[in-house]
């Protein structure tokens, strides 16, 4: 079963470009690109698809002249099937495995423009960091997340609530039932989590615990990935600080509670590590003192987030029974939990030609703390976020954010139906990707970055 992803669009636009820089989507292990790509496929009249991490021998393709005319001439070789440009798509995957294959990328726009060619590889950001210059200008790269709640609601059949979401606000609130619904949905998912395999099963009717023993198999995969960064970190810290960062989900990273016994440069590289693998979700820390977010941004000062509340859900070993059949509002929105959900939705509702980064504000004083969970820019402006509990919470430290700031807005996201306090506008937790205008995003300088930054030692 095949679930239409944002990502779809922006796919049917570069094919109908005249011209075609080769695309190279990224993003972190089983979170749709190869199934995206297949599904892209059918659009053409042919398919050539070379996996160089399955069949090794396909390296030997690549081991000569990187002229595209010769890759080309050879791989229809190969595979018994020609390459017409503007009806073949060859679809480059693991190319990680390959590095002449990714320098090769740059001469297939130089040279044969009119050729579709996208790659894919699930530990591509490791290899890329080897190729500094693997092709800048050349190549057009798109970043994969898992799936958001709207595309979930639409895979079930359910675009209709997705419309009534987008066309509601502050001013214009859902019926209670229709916003008791949404609030049922927004349980199953966000225990379910946004990785496609998971949300396809359950979607065919695989059962809720059916789907945990899924999402098991899922960590047990991705953990036993570890062993190929083995060479630049153990294994074991790795686990160790894959778990740290679930028990530390919402709260400033803690080298010294992640691995106690282990020097923090060590823990540091394990967790750079988890940032390139795109497994754990960076929220930086901003003055919030003007745009762009990312300025004077203090990276010493990072909360870390896993990239799926599913995934999040299983570390922590959360009762999920009570998260279904409760109506405490508190419980359903407690913790870290709907925060990390709605870190992930604002990455999932950005432009997908740059890595997103995420931004909080805090503020360490004698007499008072403070902290708002997110900041966002939207049509120029800075805008604070607080994920908050149920139906009420104090909003302490946005008043004073926006007091300090000199800013007009802020907004409360929780359990609550759309609504507003004096200069607070509520939305509500399935309604996040409402934040975002098309293309206003809290990019952090205003330009693609093609690696994460390694995190200092708090």
């Amino acid at each position: 079963m095949y679930i239409r992803r944002k990502i779809d669009q922006e796919l049917i636009q570069w094919k109908t470009a005249k011209k075609h820089k080769p695309l190279l989507i990224r993003g972190a292990r089983q979170v749709g690109k190869t199934y995206t790509i297949r599904e892209f496929a059918r659009s053409f009249d042919s398919f050539i698809e070379i996996n160089f991490e399955e069949n090794h021998q396909y390296r030997d393709i690549f081991t000569g002249s990187l002229d595209p005319v010769i890759l080309c001439e050879n791989i229809s070789a190969v595979f018994m099937t020609s390459i017409v440009p503007g009806k073949t798509l060859l679809f480059l995957d693991e190319i990680q495995s390959c590095k002449e294959a990714i320098t090769s990328l740059r001469f297939f726009y130089e040279k044969l423009p009119e050729l579709h060619v996208i790659a894919a590889g699930s530990l591509l950001e490791f290899a890329l960091q080897e190729i500094p210059t693997f092709g800048v200008g050349r190549i057009r790269s798109l970043f994969m997340y898992p799936i958001s709640f709207s595309e979930f609601l639409e895979g079930s059949g359910h675009t209709r609530l997705v419309n009534l979401i987008r066309t509601a606000g502050p001013e214009k609130p859902l019926q209670n039932n229709i916003h008791e619904l949404l609030l049922g949905l927004w349980r199953k998912f966000a225990i379910l989590g946004g990785m496609p395999e998971i949300i396809s099963s359950y979607l065919q009717g695989t059962d809720l615990v059916e789907c945990q023993r899924l999402l098991d198999d899922l960590i047990n995969s991705i953990r036993a990935d570890f062993s190929k960064y083995r060479h630049k970190s153990p294994v074991a810290l790795l686990n160790e600080v894959f778990l740290a960062v679930g028990v530390q989900s919402g709260q400033k990273f803690m080298y010294s509670k992640a691995s106690p016994g282990t020097n923090h440069a060590q823990i540091k590289e394990a967790l750079y590590l988890l940032i390139t693998a795109g497994l754990v979700i960076p929220v930086i820390h901003s003055p919030c003192n003007g745009l762009p977010l990312g300025f004077g941004a203090n990276h010493q000062k990072q909360k870390m987030l896993i990239l799926d509340t599913g995934i999040l859900q299983r570390i922590l070993h959360l009762n999920i029974a009570e998260y279904l059949i409760s109506d405490n509002l508190n419980l359903i929105n407690n913790g870290p939990f709907a925060e990390q959900f709605v870190a992930m939705e604002l990455i999932k509702s950005a432009p997908c030609y740059q890595p997103a980064e995420l931004f909080y504000w805090h503020r360490e004083a004698k007499s008072s703390n403070a902290e708002v969970d997110y900041v966002i820019s939207r049509k120029g402006s800075i805008i604070p976020l607080e994920v908050k509990s149920g139906l009420k919470g104090s909003m302490q430290s946005m008043n004073l954010f926006l007091k300090e700031k000199k800013l007009p807005l802020g907004i409360r996201i929780s359990a609550e139906n759309f609504s507003s306090y004096g200069n607070i506008e509520v939305y509500p937790l399935y309604a996040v990707e409402n934040l975002l205008e098309a293309g206003d995003y809290h990019s952090p300088h205003n330009q693609t970055l093609n690696t994460p930054r390694k995190p200092l030692t708090a």
